[in-house]
């Protein structure tokens, strides 16, 4: 497991910042906005992805592999949650039409991401043995 730095308390201020930060982030994800979405990262950042085994090292890599996607993507927050250094973004990210419910994981370090982790899961029908317990989401 890697670690940047202990856990420590966010001021309120430092929590305003790094929320209204996150929130231009994934405003400019969205938008396609590739200078402002890299905004966040620090120069030495890493990015990865768990489930293909891929690593990128440093913020002009993170914004050169994302600009090269080919598809058309949308990104809609469900939540964001964190304190000082940890924040996880839930939201689903959609390439051209098909949804994917995607986790973030941001560790930062100076106020900038130094690591952010993705995890995605393709949506599934659900379970006939559960029916009766469930209410739809959609």
């Amino acid at each position: 497991m890697r670690v940047f730095g202990k856990m420590r308390k966010g001021t309120a201020m430092e929590n305003k910042d790094i929320r209204a930060a996150l929130d231009r982030h994934w405003a400019a994800s969205d938008a396609n906005n590739f200078d402002e979405e890299h905004q966040i990262y620090r120069e030495d950042a890493v990015l990865e992805y768990p489930q293909s085994g891929e690593r990128i090292r440093g913020r002009r890599n993170i914004q050169a592999s994302r600009f090269a996607q080919p598809n058309k993507k949308r990104f809609t927050v469900r939540r964001i949650l964190g304190t000082a250094d940890l924040w996880v973004t839930e939201f689903v990210l959609t390439y051209d039409g098909q949804p994917s419910y995607t986790v973030s994981i941001m560790e930062f370090k100076d106020g900038k991401v130094a690591c952010e982790t993705q995890y995605f899961g393709d949506p599934f029908e659900p379970g006939p043995s559960r029916a009766q317990w469930v209410e739809p989401m959609r």
